[in-house]
């Protein structure tokens, strides 16, 4: 048996699959190893992983782990180290999220392969390999288009007072939010970037408003920009999306793609299937 974890910052998606098969598939809290501890991520992993896959434990033979925050050396040896504790006789595999969307993506064709949900992440792949990214450098740094960006912005909009008044206090009745209460969850808090990605329900809800549509747009049409023109090939390459934001902002994400004259190929809201169908072959 192999268990394929799409891990991202606000969740995490587990299947585990005999052949092409799913056996069982579900979610837990999502875990990013620059954000969380060691200790933290191995709790997460006792709790809510293994306790799901007791009955199955002795047969899994290989995990594979695609996740946020994975960029290589002691957060991949931390994310392996902590999966490993509750999982001692699988070979365990990690890798990050991008590499598990190109894979999920575009298989074994080149393309351009682009994260949108809580953070934000793009990379151009050869159908083997990733052969040049961007650094997404996070949400306080860059992550242009994410959740946690769209919500930072439009958190900012309103308690600065840039939206007209009926959209703050529309705002202001669904979330109860108080000054206080954002500077805590934000400046306070190591998962400020879940914390502002569950605002942007919000933005979906009002899109048809001038002032969401344009700030949504705006954010879409800088992940462009700062993230994707770069690449030499992105007026002929398929660009390709993974992740909620996209998804349910694909409309917009489609106009600020022709602002730059590139093509979107696939928008899907999770890799799992490409991940299945990609290791089934492998």
């Amino acid at each position: 048996m192999i268990l394929i974890a799409d891990g991202g910052s606000s969740n995490i998606k587990w299947c585990l699959i005999e052949k092409t098969e799913k056996i069982i598939e579900f979610n837990t809290t999502g875990m990013n190893p620059v954000l969380l501890t060691y200790e933290e991520m191995s709790q997460r992993i006792a709790e809510e992983v293994a306790s799901e896959l007791n009955p199955y434990l002795a047969q899994i033979q290989h995990i594979y782990y695609y996740g946020a925050g994975c960029r290589g050396g002691e957060y991949n040896r931390a994310v392996e180290k902590a999966i490993k504790n509750s999982f001692p006789s699988s070979t365990i595999s990690v890798e990050s999220d991008m590499t598990g969307a190109a894979k999920a993506l575009c298989g074994n064709q080149p393309g351009i392969a682009c994260i949108l949900g809580t953070g934000s992440n793009s990379c151009l792949y050869d159908g083997e390999k990733i052969i040049d990214a961007i650094a997404p450098l996070g949400y306080i740094l860059g992550d242009e288009g994410s959740g946690a960006v769209l919500g930072r912005q439009l958190i900012s909009d309103v308690f600065k007072k840039q939206l007209p008044v009926e959209l703050c206090l529309k705002f202001r009745e669904q979330y109860d939010l108080n000054m206080e209460t954002v500077i805590n969850r934000v400046y306070g808090s190591p998962e400020a970037n879940r914390f502002l990605a569950s605002l942007t329900p919000f933005l979906a809800k009002y899109i048809e408003e001038p002032s969401i549509h344009r700030l949504v747009l705006n954010s879409f049409k800088s992940f462009f920009v700062r993230n994707v023109a770069h690449y030499m090939a992105y007026k002929t390459l398929p660009v390709n999306f993974v992740g909620s934001i996209a998804y349910h902002f694909r409309d917009v994400l489609q106009e600020a793609a022709a602002a730059i004259d590139c093509n979107i190929g696939k928008i899907i809201i999770s890799p799992m299937d490409g991940l299945i169908s990609y290791h089934s072959r492998s």
